[in-house]
């Protein structure tokens, strides 16, 4: 292992030493985000927290780093074959602009990590990276100092680092399983397809592997001309966030709305009002401008769909009825789906729909995750 690995190495429970570890200040940028974390030592889980520092990183745009952090957290302990190989790792990205952190949410880990759950990590060895440029993460990103002047990465850039991260700073050189949400999803199509034989099996959720086109794009767009037309955004070079984030806020938190919910959660002006101003404050404390402006730029390119014939490993993709971001009425995952050789699709419809971060609700989609490792298992 290089200098640094396991420099900000730490017990994870130490992170979280109160039943519920209330995350102030760290809510990720949308309107579903975990708020409290499990606490590990009560679910008899046990974890690493670390930095691996990767040298000389070159991005798809030509530009170069002498010096790229990646951070992560790992559940459990890597299992090896008699030629040393580990057997038994599963990597789970999170979505965009976010940290590892978030799956460390009750309705996630406390549903899939303890004893006798699907991912019961003393079978399994958990590992989850805060992926380059992500704003809430603590691995290499803009406001790290570079601001405007760093790399355009895209998500190519991403996956690669989390390749490196993988095989170079944690010596997994095969994945028992995949899982990424949102932009991890996306990630996932791009990582079966250019390197199939990395991985047994994936499970994606709420993406599509089609090119960031249409409304998606659309929205992304606004998002990122709202701050880059502020003229305060100062190029990167503001002394303080600019007012154009607040706007992009707001444009998040409407794509990633559950009208259903809504309805019932905020029936009144008063309590919508309220859910608005609070969580526009709350994110405009732990959110950066040029953060968010790359991530959600991160997609640019993005388009998975001309090379799914090429992913060898069992996939799950399972996708919510309401989904601003991925709209089921396109019947786009059906068709796509079709492609990938030992490939299953699920739409999921139901009355406590999170929308979008359904993701985060690992009991709503549970049963199907629990037959798909059936036969994953075999």
């Amino acid at each position: 292992m290089r200098a640094g690995m396991w420099k900000a190495a730490l017990c994870v429970a130490a992170i979280c030493s109160a039943t519920v570890c209330v995350a102030a200040q760290q809510n990720a940028a949308a309107p579903t985000s975990p708020t409290s974390y499990v606490n590990l030592n009560q679910m008899h889980l046990s974890g690493l927290e670390g930095d691996y520092i990767t040298h000389d990183f070159k991005f798809s745009d030509g530009q170069t780093l002498p010096e790229v952090r990646l951070h992560y957290t790992t559940l459990g302990t890597p299992q090896r074959d008699a030629a040393g190989h580990v057997t038994n790792a599963v990597m789970i990205l999170h979505g965009t602009n976010r940290a590892g952190r978030v799956w460390l949410t009750p309705t996630f880990a406390g549903v899939l990590f303890g004893p006798g759950q699907i991912l019961d990590t003393s079978k399994y060895y958990v590992i989850l990276p805060d992926q380059l440029g992500a704003g809430l993460g603590k691995s290499t990103k803009p406001s790290d100092g570079l601001r405007a002047k760093f790399p355009h990465y895209d998500y190519s850039d991403m996956v690669r680092a989390s390749q490196i991260l993988l095989k170079d700073g944690l010596h997994v050189n095969h994945l028992h399983l995949f899982i990424g949400a949102s932009m991890g999803c996306m990630e996932g199509f791009m990582w079966g397809e250019s390197n199939p034989g990395d991985m047994d099996a994936m499970l994606l959720l709420s993406c599509l592997p089609v090119e960031i086109a249409s409304r998606n794009r659309m929205v992304r767009k606004i998002m990122i001309d709202d701050i880059r037309l502020d003229p305060a955004w100062n190029n990167g070079n503001y002394t303080e966030q600019p007012y154009g984030l607040r706007a992009a806020l707001g444009h998040l938190l409407v794509v990633g709305s559950i009208p259903t919910r809504w309805q019932t959660d905020y029936p009144s002006a008063a309590a919508a009002d309220k859910f608005v101003n609070d969580y526009i404050e709350q994110n405009m404390k732990t959110t950066d401008a040029n953060d968010f402006m790359y991530q959600y730029d991160a997609s640019r390119n993005f388009d998975a769909s001309k090379d799914l014939e090429k992913i060898r490993a069992k996939v799950l993709l399972i996708n919510p009825q309401e989904d601003f971001w991925n709209p089921a009425e396109l019947g786009i995952a059906e068709e796509q789906i079709k492609r990938v050789k030992n490939g299953k699709f699920v739409l999921l419809s139901f009355p406590e729909s999170y929308g979008h971060y359904t993701f985060f609700q690992a009991a709503a989609w549970q049963k199907y995750f629990a037959e798909f490792m059936k036969t994953v298992e075999k």
